[in-house]
């Protein structure tokens, strides 16, 4: 952007993740770059009115109380996302992909992989599943076959 133009954003957590972030983007944008803002959704943010000290200081403290709001409104959604996750949890809901089930005679590869007598890359060809899937299924979920490895 360049000075002169004009930026048109919905709203004004656009411009940032937090309160801090939303100010200095709106601070180099408007001072620095000469930009000029449209907010959508609060026409008091409007930087093309009120280009005298007064409008610039409205345009300031109404910036600093939405990007308070919209910061706070930010750490609500993630509080109220933590309890609901908390509490799904608690119910036993389980999160992500469901494990593939495991082939009929995972235990005797794992046993042949554990003893050395196949490599894991053959023993995972042979469940059909990557290697990295393999190591992990055989250490935490098969039952420990041998003391050897």
């Amino acid at each position: 952007m360049k000075k002169d133009d004009l930026l048109y954003i919905k709203s004004i957590d656009r411009l940032g993740r937090n309160y801090a972030e939303i100010l200095e983007q709106w601070r180099l944008l408007t001072r620095e770059k000469g930009v000029d803002i449209v907010v959508l959704d609060m026409p008091l943010l409007d930087t093309r009115r009120g280009k005298d000290l007064m409008g610039t200081f409205l345009s300031d403290v109404v910036l600093q109380v939405l990007s308070f709001v919209a910061e706070n409104e930010r750490a609500n959604i993630r509080q109220r996302q933590a309890e609901g996750i908390a509490a799904a949890k608690a119910r036993g809901v389980r999160f992500g992909r469901p494990a593939m089930p495991l082939p009929a005679n995972f235990n005797d590869i794992c046993r042949q992989w554990q003893n050395g007598e196949i490599s894991c890359a053959e023993a995972a060809r042979t469940c059909q599943m990557p290697p990295s899937s393999f190591r992990y299924r055989a250490r935490h979920i098969a039952p420990p076959l041998s003391t050897e490895r």
